[in-house]
């Protein structure tokens, strides 16, 4: 799982979320400004940041717009409870919400996890009773999760990420080979679709005769 960024130069709110988040499912981490925030960003997989807007080296917005919303992570601001514009801005920006100072833990859990619901629905793919979680890189048949090789969950990951849409031979013949690094033969993408099929079942990946494979997810 992917972790959460606090950006807050308040000693005092940095405990007291760390604190409460250690009693939670989330890994949290912390910066006390934005150089620090900005080599987490680098070498951390980050899934949300709870970012301050008035920060000792610089403006939250700013820190946003050139490295949170070019990598597309989900942003909560905390600002003061008297600065509406602040507020305005940070919404026009994209930010997932805001939450004023000062705040309650228990309305800061409420808004990450609704944040985080969201969050982990958009990277599920459903086809029937098959769901694959493309962040947990886990696939589950009627509840129950399915053992798959690496290579296995390669495939699956690209033919679900383009769920709907064909996904050509070559392509898949292109995922084995960079996972592998040995000589693929046209043959091998059928052997690995079939293995495939055997566990969702053949109802899941849909043939395109001459083309490649789809995953149709019945949507329109």
């Amino acid at each position: 799982m992917g972790k959460i960024m606090l950006v807050e130069d308040d000693e005092a709110i940095r405990e007291g979320l760390e604190f409460s988040f250690e009693r939670t499912e989330y890994n949290l981490i912390t910066a006390k400004n934005i150089k620090e925030a900005k080599a987490l960003a680098l070498c951390e997989s980050l899934e949300l940041v709870l970012l301050d807007v008035s920060l000792p080296d610089g403006n939250g917005f700013d820190f946003y717009e050139q490295v949170l919303r070019p990598n597309k992570v989900a942003t909560i601001f905390l600002t003061a409870k008297d600065e509406e514009n602040d507020i305005v801005r940070g919404l026009e920006l994209g930010a997932e919400d805001y939450i004023t100072k000062p705040f309650s833990i228990k309305e800061l859990m409420a808004r990450v996890n609704r944040v985080q619901k969201r969050y982990r629905q958009s990277t599920i793919v459903t086809v029937g009773d098959v769901s694959f979680d493309m962040e947990r890189m886990e696939i589950k048949k009627a509840g129950k999760v399915l053992s798959m090789t690496n290579l296995e969950m390669k495939i699956l990951k690209l033919l679900f990420e383009q769920a709907d849409r064909v996904v050509s031979r070559n392509a898949v013949l292109d995922c084995i080979w960079e996972a592998t690094g040995n000589d693929v033969y046209d043959h091998t993408v059928t052997v690995y679709i079939k293995r495939i099929r055997e566990k969702l079942g053949a109802d899941v990946i849909t043939t395109v005769k001459g083309i490649g494979y789809r995953v149709d997810t019945g949507s329109e």
